[in-house]
């Protein structure tokens, strides 16, 4: 597996993507969408570029996830450097160009491809709906059986990263919310949070469930505003900070969770779509699929769970779907 360069200064790296062509800086705007960490936007040649930083002085989530912990680079850059980017299908384009990693400041600047983050919101309809389903199952496709050499997120990391102790922990920085949420979920559905803040503080119960079961490289933040459609029919697949070895089915109960009340079809007929794109691509789903799905959506709801209290409805249908599922887990 053939890896990236990771360059020891931004301006090292602007030059390697350059490669002689002309850079121009354009003064630093509102980042789009739900991109957190612009800092100013590049003309290269006649490309357009926005330098992305990252790092764990910045961004709450990486604290919490255990992101860059102990020195080490962020993931992002991991995948980067190991060249597992750039095993992805074509029809998921990562969007980087160039990675440059300071060590002394644990911040990494990406160099990403300004075109598909296109400031113009975009919704998501049936076809694209369908799109990214059949992109996220080629990805899942491509990396079936996924071991991680590089040391991405562990499993348990996604599920305790958004736990209320978060919140407290990490007040003022962005993550007051996950009081506010585990507080309404514990008042409005108190069995279904005592299972989720349970898990959410030790997940090893779910964690042994899903071991054996079929694993690939996940995403993990298949958000609509992590996701761009680009004109020639790809998807760009915008930040990798969750990514990690685990089912295929902890994307697809992402995607139905973190995109509530945006999918052009229910949650039912996604879940479905999403096999269906599977079995496309080549992927036997008979023995594992509905163990694995079950557990992912679990695993979603002790995640977000808490963000549902204000939607009864969608509040219910997870309610529904994973209690059952919790009560199989051993003590």
């Amino acid at each position: 597996m053939t890896g990236r360069a990771v360059h020891g200064s931004t301006t090292e790296m602007i030059k390697t993507v350059a490669a002689g062509r002309p850079v121009r800086r354009e003064p630093a705007g509102d980042p789009p969408g739900d991109v957190d960490s612009a800092t100013e936007t590049l003309l290269i040649g006649d490309e357009r570029f926005r330098i992305e930083r990252i790092g764990r002085p910045l961004d709450w989530v990486m604290r919490a996830l255990g992101d860059g912990a102990d020195g080490r680079a962020p993931w992002t850059v991991l995948l980067w450097q190991g060249g597992l980017l750039d095993r992805l299908p074509r029809t998921v384009d990562h969007t980087i160009a160039g990675v440059s990693w300071d060590p002394t400041t644990e911040i990494a600047d990406l160099l990403v491809l300004d075109e598909p983050r296109s400031s113009v919101p975009w919704e998501i309809d049936l076809d694209s709906h369908y799109r990214v389903l059949d992109h996220m199952a080629a990805m899942h496709a491509r990396f079936w059986h996924f071991t991680d050499p590089v040391g991405l997120a562990p499993p348990g990391a996604r599920y305790t990263a958004l736990a209320p102790s978060t919140g407290i922990r990490e007040a003022g920085s962005g993550a007051d919310a996950l009081v506010v949420g585990w507080a309404a979920l514990a008042a409005d559905q108190p069995e279904a949070h005592a299972v989720a803040l349970a898990l959410a503080v030790e997940p090893a119960p779910l964690l042994a469930e899903l071991d054996g079961l079929p694993t690939t490289l996940v995403n993990g933040d298949w958000r609509v505003g992590n996701l761009r459609p680009i004109g020639d029919g790809r998807t760009a697949l915008l930040g990798w900070g969750w990514a990690g070895a685990a089912g295929c089915c902890v994307d697809l109960a992402g995607y139905l969770a973190l995109n509530a009340g945006k999918l052009p079809e229910s949650k039912n007929a996604t879940i479905e779509a999403y096999r269906a794109a599977l079995d496309r691509h080549k992927i036997d789903t008979a023995g594992w699929w509905d163990r694995q799905l079950e557990l992912a959506l679990l695993g979603a709801f002790v995640q977000l769970g808490w963000s549902k209290t204000t939607d009864q409805m969608e509040l219910a249908w997870w309610i529904d779907r994973v209690m059952p599922t919790a009560r199989t887990l051993p003590d």
